[in-house]
């Protein structure tokens, strides 16, 4: 047995290597917990340089991470060995090792955004690569920018098929046309939905609010919302907080407006020269000396805009807010008209049980003030037809007037004697709750709340009882008639307030689901809306001690001294009430992202139609085949993406139209003389149609998704076949069968075909200089096929659009015609001038008359439908600067100068002013003014709609996140060949492209802007 001993050596060397081990064990941990309250900061970036917001940053193998801010930064507590990994949905994910008191500087790569981008859809999301109809998505940084307070100007020129024609009231919305008008009936717009909250009024949103705006545009993206989507739709995302962060945001500009152009009328001394000329002479009542521009009197010489958004976002762990203020004052160029809006919105969302529910409220309310016109369109014809050598005002400083001549006015003291406003106040209030539940099911509740109210009034001071004896007829938009007006005694008032409601429960269940290789989504929901509109009363009265109470204190007018007048109650039609109760199911079927089938179905009933058709069916279908995913096209490196997609399906309208068209209705019809007193009559003044249905728009598209020369360019063609059939119109019938002898029924169809390309991509990409440009181009032909019903007679050919110039009573513009498209132009033809002088057109043998046939004597001469609108974006960047370029422009439509026909009167050139180019006429020509072709002009334009140049602040300062200042023009020139005021007519209604003396002028805007985060 061995007895085993220790050297003391030994033992002291043990010992020492124990406490060196034991000393860097400590210095090890202390060295790592000092290493992990070490902070780590960056930047990222995309390869454009802009600061790339929302990136999550994530220590790899931890759970610990943040995300980038406002201008990219970032700051994360991690060891300086650590690696991190940054991802965001837009990006290629990369990991980035750190080191220690070094700040990153990370790039990320984008993904194919065409492909990875979210579309907002009917109930739902999806990813852009899983689509299989036609949707156009627009992001905030691609809108128009401007002094716009109007949603439709912002999409002006950024959608293929979206006709956007824009005046320059500010009290005046956009008109809207999406891929060609589907009906005869007032409403031609897309059906707006807001966060989920379908026909929410748009005037509630404040473009800085907007994160996003998706046009879904075929009948398999549509018909999820049934009888509401014939015109398109249009769904809009307001800006949401993010968990982990919190930022306040400021942007604001101020702008200067001018007007851009005016018709060149003959000053005092050019008209003086052309009568004496040809030897006419002017009455003294007119000839005063004077030298006076009136499109300039009733003109401001600059009108000012401002706006300014405050807006709050952030979030905690489980919830998010949202919430901003949002004030724009925008002045018009007429006297006395502008617009104030006060816009504050608040979003808040709140999860619970491990984020599995979501509790979501937002509320918004809208309050504008808008000041209009008084007599708007009467003052925009009498500021280029009042003759120029009669001044403002007389010696005595009181408005000059000429009441002997009939229909004849100085545009000054409308505007000084009349008023006419109206305030807003729109609110809508949503709460919705979202539950995941097993089996990948999730269940959503949405409720909504929206409230219109508006409070208009109208005084016409005792000065406007001077025109009671001067024929005084206003002046409509086409295609209304001009009507006799009465201004009462001693000042009229008009005064209305009317309240709208509108309750929706909307409730779904949503199930998403893989098996292998296949993906499924379906959605089954229900949806109940109870409207009602007009809900409110009108009065007028007149008589009034004096004129400064305007229309606030009726009380002090005495109407019933004034045996003629009669108080105006309004409209009996304008209180409506309906209801709409849908079930609506839609299924997405996914084959390894290869095939894509989509089918849905949507069934409504709506209280508007007949008794016996108060229930209709929307079904589409959609189907895509993304053929870069097959195994012959791996080898290729030409496409990144290349989808073929087909759709069809079938939506409706239930909108244009009274809530009571089915229905009969009786009223005064007259009235007669029994037993020595006149006795009002009283009975039916519409007839009941309980076969009244809808109007259905069957939709064909074909389209072709591609990317190609990795990502660089990518875009998308469409083709379509929109057909709508039994529109509804009124026919006459038999008075012995309906009283009143007409009957609203389902009848006519009309048909719009087109083609859509849209082109983005980055031509130039450098590491200092970087240019993206987005190309888009549309065609669409519009064609009535049918106006006629089997079962009543008429219709099919209806002439409409009277402007009523002097000398053109009876003279229409348009015709209604099946064969041809919505506003064919139908008038005389123009064929020169005979051996006197006088201008001659063809009569329905194609024979030269100075004598033609109102209506019998007619050609078809030309459509306002453009042939084709384009689009096209450039946005330039160099180191911090920016620089932003957008061209649009319509080609081969035909424009209606009937302001210039009005103007062309060589002949009576002594009683209301002319144009210049007039002075080449012959005073002999009495019938050079005739609506005609000869006033029928090409209104194809390509304007350089605005130009921007800005700055991006890197490192302004430690409070501020992210800074930048620019400064923009809009409507900065237009190239064209119209002779009036400005090609852009508008394209809406029944009665497009005619210009009648009711334009409001455009104008061109210097503006200066700052956006900031803090």
């Amino acid at each position: 047995m061995f007895e085993t001993k220790t050297h003391p050596t030994l033992s002291i060397r043990r010992k020492s290597q124990f406490l060196l081990l034991l000393l860097f064990f400590f210095v090890g941990v202390t060295s790592s917990i000092a290493q992990g309250t070490q902070e780590v900061k960056g930047t990222v970036a995309d390869s454009k340089g802009q600061p790339a917001i929302g990136v999550t940053v994530t220590i790899k193998g931890t759970n610990t991470k943040t995300l980038t801010d406002q201008s990219g930064a970032f700051s994360i507590k991690a060891p300086p060995s650590a690696t991190l990994t940054f991802s965001a949905i837009n990006f290629e994910p990369i990991d980035v090792a750190a080191e220690a008191g070094k700040p990153l500087a990370v790039v990320l790569k984008e993904k194919i955004a065409q492909l990875n981008e979210v579309v907002m859809v009917g109930y739902g999301r999806s990813s852009r690569k899983n689509l299989s109809s036609a949707v156009t998505s627009v992001k905030p940084e691609d809108l128009n920018r401007g002094a716009i307070t109007d949603v439709g100007q912002l999409l002006q020129g950024k959608v293929p098929g979206l006709n956007v024609s824009t005046s320059g009231d500010p009290n005046r919305p956009s008109a809207v046309v999406l891929r060609g008008a589907s009906t005869l009936n007032s409403s031609q717009s897309p059906f707006y939905v807001i966060d989920g909250v379908p026909g929410a009024d748009i005037s509630v949103i404040a473009p800085d609010d907007i994160a996003s705006i998706d046009v879904l545009k075929d009948a398999a993206a549509t018909a999820i919302y049934g009888n509401r989507a014939a015109n398109g739709v249009i769904m809009v995302t307001t800006k949401r907080g993010r968990k982990g962060q919190s930022i306040v945001g400021y942007s604001g500009y101020i702008g200067l407006e001018k007007v851009s152009n005016e018709l060149e009328m003959m000053n005092a001394d050019e008209l003086r020269a052309f009568i004496t000329a040809n030897g006419q002479s002017l009455s003294p009542n007119d000839e005063k000396g004077a030298n006076t521009n009136w499109q300039k009197a009733v003109q401001s010489n600059s009108a000012i805009s401002h706006n300014h958004n405050l807006s709050f976002n952030g979030g905690g762990e489980h919830s998010t807010y949202s919430a901003s203020l949002n004030y724009v004052d925008k002045q018009g160029v007429l006297l006395k008209s502008s617009l104030k809006r006060f816009i504050a919105r608040l979003a808040m969302e709140q999860f619970a049980f491990n984020d599995k529910v979501r509790f979501g409220l937002n509320l918004t309310n809208s309050r504008s003030d808008a000041q209009n016109v008084p007599q708007r369109n009467t003052v925009l014809l009498q500021m280029v037809s009042y003759l120029p050598v009669s001044p403002e005002k007389n010696p005595d400083g009181t408005f000059f007037e000429n009441f002997q001549k009939t229909g004849y006015f100085n545009p000054l003291p409308l505007i000084e004697y009349g008023q006419d406003d109206t305030k807003y106040n729109n609110l809508i209030g949503s709460f919705n709750t979202q539950v995941k539940l097993p089996f990948g099911l999730t269940y959503d509740l949405n409720l909504s709340y929206q409230q219109g109210n508006s409070l208009h009034g109208e005084y016409y001071g005792s000065y406007y009882s001077n025109y009671n004896s001067a024929n005084f007829y206003n002046n409509p938009d086409p295609p209304l008639v001009h009507t006799l007006l009465n201004f009462g005694t001693n000042g009229s008032a008009l005064r209305n307030t009317y309240q709208s409601t509108n309750k929706i429960l909307e409730t779904f269940l949503t199930w998403d689901k893989k098996f292998g290789s296949h993906t499924l989504n379906a959605v089954l929901g229900y949806s109940y809306q109870d409207n009602i509109v007009g809900e409110g009363f009108q009065t007028t009265s007149t008589n009034f001690p004096v004129d400064n109470v305007s229309y606030n204190n009726l009380s002090l007018s005495n109407p019933y001294a004034i045996t003629s007048y009669r108080i105006n109650f309004g409209s009996p039609g304008i209180y409506q009430e309906t209801r709409l109760i849908s079930d609506f199911v839609r299924l997405n079927y996914n084959y390894k992202d290869k095939y894509l089938v989509q089918g849905s179905l949507r069934r409504d009933g709506s209280s508007v139609f007949g008794s016996d058709k108060q229930w209709g069916y929307f079904p589409a279908v959609g189907a895509a085949w993304r053929i870069n995913q097959e195994g012959f096209m791996q080898g290729q490196k030409l496409f990144s993406d290349l989808k073929l997609r087909a759709s069809y399906g079938q939506v409706g309208n239930s909108t244009g139209f009274n809530a009571y068209t089915a229905q009969i209705i009786s009223g005064t019809l007259g009235s007669f003389y029994y037993n020595g007193t006149t006795v009002n009559a009283y009975g039916p003044t519409q007839a009941a149609n309980p076969d009244l249905q809808w109007e259905k728009t069957a939709t064909t598209n074909i389209g072709l998704d591609f990317t190609i020369l990795q990502g660089r360019l990518n875009g998308s063609i469409d083709v379509y076949n929109k057909n709508t059939t039994g529109m509804i119109y009124s026919y006459k019938v038999d008075p012995m069968l309906v009283p009143n002898g007409n009957i609203i029924a389902n009848g006519g169809s009309m048909k719009n075909k087109g083609i859509e390309l849209m082109l983005s991509g980055t031509p130039v990409r450098t590491q200092k200089f970087n240019w993206t440009a987005s190309l888009n181009l549309s065609h669409n032909n519009n064609e009535i096929t049918s106006l006629t019903n089997p079962l009543f007679p008429g219709g099919d050919s209806v002439r409409l659009t009277q402007p009523e110039g002097q000398g053109q009573t009876g003279s229409t513009l348009q015709i209604l015609k099946s064969g041809r498209p919505l506003g064919q132009f139908f008038t005389l033809k123009y064929a020169g001038k005979n051996d006197q002088g006088v201008s001659q057109y063809y009569d329905k043998s194609g024979k030269p008359t100075t004598t033609p046939a109102i209506g019998a004597d007619y050609y078809y001469v030309g459509s306002p439908q453009p042939k084709l609108l384009l689009g096209f974006t450039n946005t330039l960047r160099y180191n911090n600067f920016d620089l932003n370029i957008f061209f649009r422009g319509a080609f081969g439509n035909k424009i209606f100068n009937a302001t210039r026909a009005d103007l062309f009167r060589p002949s009576t050139a002594q009683f209301t002013n002319i144009l210049k180019d007039v002075a080449s006429e012959s005073v002999q020509d009495v019938n050079a003014y005739r609506y005609s072709s000869r006033f029928i002009e090409d209104g194809s334009y390509v304007r350089l709609d605005n130009a921007t140049l800005g700055y991006n602040f890197k490192s302004f300062s430690q409070y501020v996140r992210s800074l930048r200042i620019y400064a923009s023009v809009n409507n900065a020139f237009v190239i064209t060949n119209y002779k009036g005021i400005d090609p852009e007519i508008n394209q809406g209604g029944i009665a497009p492209g005619i210009d009648a003396a009711n334009f409001y002028p455009r104008t061109r805007t210097f503006l200066f802007g700052v956006n900031a985060s803090f």
